[in-house]
């Protein structure tokens, strides 16, 4: 009789995580060095320590990933990169960096830091901008409005901003008329790119039909971008004192920032609907993706951007909203960060049985 070989059964071939790293995953970043930055200026010293660890931590770990998945993966990063779907995400690089300049300065007064962050920021925005940009222009095979635009285009918005952020706290620390000049550009750009990206998007959500699917979390980022141009100005106006360029168009910025602030306001409920539509009508499954960090980082902004407003603006009316919005935003976190905890733990424990069933088969 024949002896039968022992063969061991082929196991599926399995994808190295770090190749098909979510192009957005920078938005943990983003959400939580906001939320640190609204608890130090709500005083609340040992959460924005805390929040801004994690923050720093995240940000180093996603870099070394990104760069080994660059190194390692070059084809599958320079197709995401060039996705209509997928490019723009890779912006929440530039938005953290600048979040995270912005938290370093204002937690910590570690200015030197944050400075070097703004720098690194810039040519990282100049790069990943006019890729995605540049080949969804120029490619032929283009797809349909409804697969093509998502809530990712608005980190146009958000990346440019985030330059005028921090660029604007830059300006109030060391005075200088082309910073000055350079931060109100960006504020405008940013402004324009938002008009540009919400009215195709706008477009595609009233009169195409909409799949539960599709109504992803990044769409928050239709209120993320407009809240985060607030802060943009609010900076601005803060520095009026320094600047006489700034001071000059300070009625126009001021206008344009509470302009900002009530879209910012009017788009969270109909965010809402949508969230309530897709999960409890239509019954998709709530479970963390790292999407989902893009929902948390407007409601971090939102209050941090109306806090920074009423100070210079002198409103006393929306004392209230900021201390609100902290609270909702640091749940909003803790569910998410609790979810990203317990994927890890999945990950690992089904990595620990695959190379358990491997070594039975050895």
């Amino acid at each position: 009789m024949t002896d039968i070989p022992n063969v061991a059964p082929e196991l599926p071939e399995r994808v190295n995580p770090i190749a098909t790293l979510f192009p957005g995953y920078f938005a943990l970043v983003m959400a939580t060095g906001i939320i640190a930055i609204a608890a130090k200026q709500q005083t609340i010293n040992w959460l924005a320590d805390v929040l801004y660890i994690v923050a720093a931590v995240a940000y180093a770990a996603l870099t070394v990933l990104v760069v080994v998945r660059l190194v390692v993966y070059p084809r599958r990063l320079v197709a995401d990169l060039t996705s209509h779907a997928k490019g723009f995400g890779f912006l929440t690089i530039v938005a953290g960096t600048n979040v995270l300049a912005s938290a370093s300065a204002i937690i910590h007064g570690w200015w030197s830091l944050a400075e070097a962050l703004w720098w690194c920021s810039l040519p990282l925005y100049v790069i990943l901008v006019y890729s995605a940009l540049i080949s969804d222009v120029l490619r032929r095979d283009k797809p349909a409005l409804g697969a093509g635009i998502n809530g990712s285009w608005f980190l146009l918005t958000v990346s440019t901003e985030s330059v005028a952020v921090f660029g604007a706290l830059l300006l109030a620390h060391h005075p200088s008329d082309f910073l000055a000049f350079a931060c109100v550009a960006a504020f405008c750009l940013g402004l324009v790119l938002y008009l540009i990206v919400m009215t195709i998007v706008f477009l595609r959500w009233t009169f195409q039909s909409l799949e539960p699917t599709e109504a992803d979390p990044p769409a928050w980022i239709a209120a993320g971008a407009v809240a985060i141009t607030v802060l943009a100005g609010s900076n601005l106006l803060a520095a009026r004192t320094v600047s006489p360029r700034v001071d000059r168009l300070g009625p126009l910025i001021e206008g344009l920032v509470v302009l900002a602030w009530a879209t910012a306001t009017f788009w969270f409920p109909v965010m809402v609907a949508i969230g309530v539509w897709r999960h409890i009508v239509r019954k998709v499954s709530l479970h963390y993706h790292p999407s989902y960090w893009a929902l948390v980082f407007p409601l971090g902004m939102y209050g941090a951007a109306t806090f920074k407003m009423r100070a210079v603006i002198k409103l006393a009316g929306l004392e209230w909203a900021p201390k609100i919005t902290l609270a909702v935003a640091v749940a909003a976190w803790a569910v998410t960060f609790a979810g990203l905890l317990a994927q890890g733990g999945r990950a690992v424990s089904k990595l620990s049985r695959q190379r358990g069933s491997m070594g039975d088969h050895t």
